[in-house]
């Protein structure tokens, strides 16, 4: 086994509905995956001495425990198969915790695909990694695909789609706010108990006609309003994407990451240069 360094992009959420609570205490969704080049963290695998794993993650010790998605996705896989290798593996955090980034889902996804590569016959099957995958969480199936989707259920239930936003300047805001998701889903059911009509602050108007799978009107998030009550800084984020020019701004997952799309880089360097003059991290790319 050869050293490797794999890198475990980020996700963000272009529409997140929550359709109600489940018998299971689950909630049901129908949300948009999309796929994002940055942030993205960086793990380092080596060979180990013994069949152990060792974690170390400079930047976020508490990382450093057998709860680390990656260690029980290391688990899992060598009780399915029976191959589990001894390494160490040093993680890079740049994904923020409590983002809605999905940063733990990518990180555990990325050991799954790595751990497949490496087990030779003792390899699953595509079918096998995506049910092993939900066992882990919701989002983590979805980093075992190349490419947006939209997804039903909890999260596990995938289809891939298509996401025309070619020619679009993507700004993702990275506010230093952590938002535990099961507490937003309780301030969810507390407020609500059952699904809104979405909230009108998702867009600015426009005359534009480009096709896209999901229009900017329906980028929406249902968790806006519970979180934007209890982090109000958020809701100005937005509100500041939006009259900085954005086609459409809208809160990741239960957050705190918020983004925005814009037609026009000039403007979105503009509007991304005045976040960070704010003390939010920004990171832009341009849309494929």
């Amino acid at each position: 086994m050869n050293p490797a360094t794999l890198i475990a992009p980020a996700k963000i959420n272009l529409h997140l509905e929550i359709l109600g609570l489940r018998e299971d205490g689950y909630h049901e969704l129908r949300t948009l995956f999309f796929p994002v080049d940055a942030p993205c963290d960086l793990i380092k695998i080596e060979p180990g001495h013994d069949e152990h794993f060792y974690i170390r993650c400079p930047e976020k010790p508490e990382l450093e425990s057998t709860s680390n998605l990656m260690y029980v996705a290391w688990k899992r896989f060598g009780e399915a198969t029976g191959f589990q290798p001894g390494i160490f593996v040093t993680l890079t955090k740049r994904i923020p915790m409590g983002g809605g980034l999905g940063g733990g889902s990518s990180n555990a996804a990325t050991m799954l695909m790595w751990l497949n590569a490496e087990a030779g016959d003792k390899a699953l099957s595509q079918e096998d990694m995506l049910t092993l995958a939900a066992s882990l969480g919701a989002d983590v199936p979805f980093f075992l695909m190349d490419g947006p989707a939209w997804a039903g259920g909890i999260g596990e239930q995938l289809e891939p789609t298509t996401v025309d936003l070619s020619g679009m300047t993507l700004v993702l805001a990275c506010p230093d706010i952590t938002v535990p998701t099961p507490w937003a889903f309780s301030a969810w059911d507390e407020k609500n108990g059952f699904p809104k009509a979405p909230q009108s602050l998702t867009t600015r108007e426009s005359d534009t006609k480009t096709p896209s799978p999901v229009s900017p009107r329906e980028m929406i998030n249902d968790f806006e309003d519970v979180v934007f009550e209890k982090h109000p800084r958020l809701q100005e984020i937005k509100e500041l994407l939006l009259s900085s020019g954005a086609e459409t701004a809208a809160m990741s997952g239960s957050g705190a990451s918020l983004f925005g799309l814009f037609r026009n880089r000039n403007t979105a360097t503009t509007a991304a240069k005045a976040l960070e003059k704010n003390g939010i991290e920004i990171f832009t790319m341009d849309c494929r």
